[in-house]
């Protein structure tokens, strides 16, 4: 992938617009209409805030995402967690806005689906017979489509995809044909490629600031623009993104021209949205239908965005194990039922809370502000490792976090009317994040580890030592040691203590996550040959971990190349060439009653016990069979408390 990511193809970027484009795609739904909502329709307000979106939709995703982010890839993949593996070796703090990031982003992903789609079926009252239709029949109808969307996610999305992009190009010609023709209506529309007016606005227009919550609007899907780096290539996004560009600025340019002909009216959503109304009464039926597509592709572009996003969440350890199924056999493609139905909920939520597009605009773009801001900072960094001048670095932060937190100070007003709602959800979510990652850090730091080599004559004696039952032929162990030459006290508990586990072979697995995306490498050491073997697994972080099938591989490979005798060594079924069973031991951990730690550690773990309860069992998270499974509780003593205190009295029985 990293070596076509520059290619351009038909073929390429005809899924760059089905893929990538359907957020930003359908801005034109709704930003105008944020923006003139109860306002006296003027030239400051239409032209200004036009030329605030040309030149937000130039600095903020032409040149931030297009020209410089995608710079940022990582083995041809992109998005936040792209990003934070490639840096994250060079700086842990990174976590925190990595974590940040995600949380908004798929917060965003509450929020996206339902005013794309509300905003599309409201232009039913665009239709002459059908104005009155009441707020509870447009939210049933939107109910429907997204309760139906999110049921066909089960089914994988192929299907959809391969009508993704010529659906929306017909949607962006639509745009382009519909802008164009009025931008006749008033000419004066064109001053707003000035950005004098844009700075007029936001300081000669009362409020004018704050407006720029509204326009941010425009730009809400630019970071889907590198997050689906890997399913398109640069060189698509890139060639792609002229048209879109176009397009969507001749639509804008004609909802202005429009507007600027109700100069002194104050403008109602209620009473039409700029969009429907530059549409032909004869087109409008149709217009509602491609725009109703184009909304659910929307909706479909951050839903499948939310898996890849909790995927590689949990691979990087930064989110509880889930059930991840490949419904289809393309690349990246992947669904959690879990994350499906946590979707779902939150935007029946969203549709349910808000009612209308418009107060669903008051409440978006609040949360996404904060994964803009963090993919500054990480990109930033990700700059400095790579040696780019430190003036061309703080030129940049200078540029692009000016842009944007000004954007999200101006949000902030939205935060009463509803932005709340998703602060909250993201808060929610990065919290999740923060107590998985956290407590992993403080298991760590508690973690026991011994020398392999010291328990290597007593594992010997033991495989040998006939008197105890042969627990298994094969026992393989999954174990957290980077170094090959040790081994968690809580295995040689297991096999030593606990019951004495006799086998002909005791295996060590251990998953090293690669910073890569897509790598899958594995290595061998024998420690003795037949006995001890450790076997470890480089795989990428968006590898789906199979682990007992590639386990099952390297073993194959192992007899192929006469490395290791898997034959049962019971003797009749040694004469027959009969290969030994494997039994995999996973071991869960429980807080032991015998700690004593800080409140604050543990909340943590508390928190972590409570996630891990809920989530996917380590078994089932490794792709283990649970029929050559045998899970096994220890113990997890992270501090143990102290009796100082106590004392021995005997009693005087004289």
């Amino acid at each position: 992938m990293n070596k076509n990511v520059n290619r351009v193809s038909a073929a390429g970027l005809l899924i760059a617009l089905g893929i990538i484009y359907g957020d930003i795609g359908t801005s034109p739904l709704y930003v105008f209409n944020e923006i003139c909502e109860g306002k006296k329709i003027s030239d400051l307000l239409i032209i200004g805030s036009l030329s605030c979106v040309i030149w937000t939709l130039t600095l903020q995703t032409t040149i931030k995402y297009v020209t410089l982010t995608l710079r940022a890839d990582n083995k041809g993949e992109g998005g936040i967690f792209s990003l934070y593996a490639l840096v994250r070796r060079h700086g842990k703090w990174a976590v925190i806005l990595a974590m940040i990031g995600g949380a908004a982003l798929l917060a965003d992903g509450m929020i996206t689906p339902p005013i794309s789609i509300t905003s599309a079926v409201e232009g039913l009252r665009n239709i002459h017979s059908l104005r009155f239709i009441p707020d509870g029949l447009i939210v049933r109808i939107v109910l429907v489509i997204l309760v139906g969307l999110f049921i066909a996610q089960q089914f994988g999305t192929a299907w959809i995809g391969r009508m993704f992009g010529p659906i929306m190009f017909v949607w962006f010609a639509m745009l382009a044909i519909l802008g164009f023709s009025h931008i006749s209506m008033d000419f004066s529309i064109l001053k707003s490629f000035n950005p004098k007016y844009a700075i007029e606005l936001l300081t000669q227009y009362p409020q004018g600031f704050w407006l720029l919550g509204s326009v941010f609007l425009c730009t809400t899907g630019a970071e889907a623009l590198y997050s689906d780096l890997g399913h398109c290539g640069r060189g698509n996004i890139r060639a792609s993104w002229i048209w879109v560009k176009i397009c969507l600025i001749l639509n804008y340019l004609g909802q202005g021209a429009f507007l600027l002909t109700h100069r002194g009216e104050v403008w109602s959503a209620e009473q039409s949205n700029p969009f429907y109304a530059i549409v032909p009464d004869w087109f409008m039926p149709f217009s509602i239908t491609i725009a109703t597509m184009a909304a659910i592709i929307a909706s479909q572009a951050l839903i499948s965005g939310s898996f890849t996003l909790i995927s590689e969440a949990v691979k990087l350890n930064l989110w509880p194990k889930m059930r991840i199924l490949y419904p289809t056999i393309e690349r990246g493609q992947s669904y959690i039922p879990g994350i499906n139905g946590l979707l779902l909920v939150g935007c029946v939520v969203m549709v349910l809370y808000f009612g209308k597009s418009s107060n669903m605009g008051a409440a978006y773009g609040l949360a996404i502000t904060l994964c803009m801001i963090m993919t500054s900072v990480l990109f930033s960094y990700y700059m400095y490792i790579n040696r780019i001048s430190v003036l061309a670095i703080g030129s940049y932060l200078l540029v692009f976090l000016t842009i944007e937190i000004s954007f999200l100070i101006a949000n902030l007003i939205k935060f009463a009317h509803g932005g709340y709602v998703t602060l909250v959800v993201a808060g929610l979510l990065f919290l999740v994040m923060f107590v998985w990652y956290r407590s992993r850090k403080i298991k760590n730091r508690y973690v026991e580890f011994v020398r392999l080599d010291d328990y290597v004559n007593i594992l010997q004696e033991l495989s040998n030592d006939k008197s105890i039952p042969k627990y298994a032929t094969h026992l393989v162990y999954l174990t957290s040691a980077d170094n090959p030459k040790e081994i968690e006290h809580k295995i040689i508990y297991s096999i030593l203590i606990r019951k004495p586990k006799r086998a002909d072979i005791y295996w060590f697995v251990h998953v090293n996550v690669m910073d890569d995306p897509y790598t899958m490498e594995y290595s061998v050491h024998t420690i003795i040959p037949n006995e001890i073997i450790r076997i470890e697994f480089r795989l990428g972080f968006r590898v789906d971990q199979r682990i007992q099938m590639m386990f099952r591989k390297v073993v194959e490979d192992m007899v192929n190349n006469k490395e290791v005798n898997i034959v049962s060594r019971y003797e009749s079924l040694s004469r027959n060439n009969v290969k030994g069973d494997f039994r995999f031991i996973v071991i869960e951990k429980f807080l032991s009653l015998e700690n004593e730690l800080p409140l604050y550690e543990r909340l943590i773990m508390r928190g972590y016990f409570l996630l891990k309860k809920y989530s996917l069992s380590e078994e089932r998270g490794f792709g283990l069979d649970p029929s050559d499974v045998t899970l096994e509780k220890f113990p997890l003593v992270i501090k143990a408390s102290r009796f100082s205190k106590l004392k021995r009295v005997d009693d005087d029985v004289s």
